[in-house]
């Protein structure tokens, strides 16, 4: 009896609580060093030099420039001295575990804190403290508070918009702009037109088929034989209005009054089964089928240099883009405020 294979035992969690750990002292450490750097910058500025004049703080100014400016010039240089080779070592370890398909994957993947380790590029390293931040809170941990974070996604949002319906009205004018020269829409028009007629023609028998049709049968069944009526009524009244019909009639002696009424009634008759003839013929449906389908090749054979179709096309793309305009031009952040905030 051979023994039986031996359970794997699950991995540590070790490492992932200590890179955890690693990455909160990391975001702690680059968030300090950038408050220093922006209170350090703001401090040395001509314009706090001005108002503390102004609130009589000149002396505690200048105690800061000459004892801790220089401190902190250097312990930052040390820190970006820290970050460089901390950046090489996990270039390293990437190389080592094979994170990336080739080994210079790194920099380009890591672009911000590559650049962020130039001095004159420091703000970069803000990038690295929203990576850090946006990973705790992927693992469920709550950096910030969460009306913060609906904030902070919020103004997100507000930017993106704001720079899209630039770019999208920007894009809009441009298209305008070539939309309304003629030649454009001529093109437009043969285009569209002339290298989709079997569509045209097929959407058009279609709906014809579809919306015409039934109106017309319907039309059939409840106005056919009112129609018929009225017609039969008028042959029957043209037939009794005569002058040379009743002339002849008045010859006959006796039976004459009473062949008038006989065809004045066949008259009537007569009307009626022509309505109705004409209407079975007319609404056949294959007749009917054969009759939209000659409507619709012929529409959609229409002959494109048309002004007035030019004009058409012209009003159509007018009051398209207008209209797409207006919907850019609608900020949506604005509601989103109201209703959240």
């Amino acid at each position: 009896m051979t023994d039986s294979p031996a359970t794997p035992t699950p991995k540590s969690p070790t490492p992932s609580r200590i890179k955890l750990g690693y990455d909160i002292a990391m975001m702690i450490a680059i968030s300090i060093d950038l408050l220093l750097i922006g209170i350090d910058a703001m401090l040395m500025s001509d314009f706090i030099q001005m108002v503390a004049a102004k609130l009589a703080l000149s002396d505690s100014l200048m105690w800061y420039q000459a004892v801790l400016h220089q401190p902190l010039r250097t312990a930052g240089g040390f820190f970006t001295i820290f970050l460089i080779l901390e950046l090489l070592v996990r270039w390293g370890i990437a190389i080592y575990t094979k994170v990336y398909y080739r080994w210079f994957f790194f920099p380009f993947v890591h672009w911000y804190e590559v650049l962020g380790c130039a001095p004159q590029l420091r703000a970069l390293r803000l990038f690295r403290v929203v990576v850090i931040g946006k990973k705790l809170y992927q693992l469920g941990y709550q950096v910030l508070p969460q009306p913060w974070l609906s904030r902070i996604k919020f103004y997100i949002n507000l930017l993106l918009e704001e720079l899209s319906d630039r770019v999208i009205l920007t894009t809009i004018q441009n298209y305008r702009a070539q939309l309304t020269d003629p030649k454009t829409q001529k093109s437009i028009i043969q285009s569209a037109i002339g290298n989709n007629r079997d569509a045209i023609e097929s959407a058009l028998l279609s709906l014809l088929k579809q919306e015409l049709a039934p109106k017309l049968l319907q039309l059939k069944a409840t106005q056919n034989q009112a129609l018929a009526t009225d017609i039969g009524k008028a042959v029957e009244t043209g037939l009794s209005n005569a002058p040379e019909l009743r002339r002849y009639l008045k010859m006959i002696p006796i039976a004459g009054h009473l062949i008038e009424s006989q065809l004045l009634s066949v008259g009537h008759s007569i009307g009626e089964n022509i309505v109705t003839s004409l209407s079975d013929f007319f609404l056949d449906p294959e007749r009917l089928e054969a009759l939209f389908a000659i409507i619709a090749r012929d529409i959609a054979s229409i002959d494109t240099d048309n002004a007035e179709l030019e004009a058409l096309i012209a009003r159509l793309i007018t009051a398209s883009l207008d209209e797409f305009e207006a919907q850019i031009k609608v900020q949506q952040w604005k509601h989103q405020d109201l209703l959240n905030f």
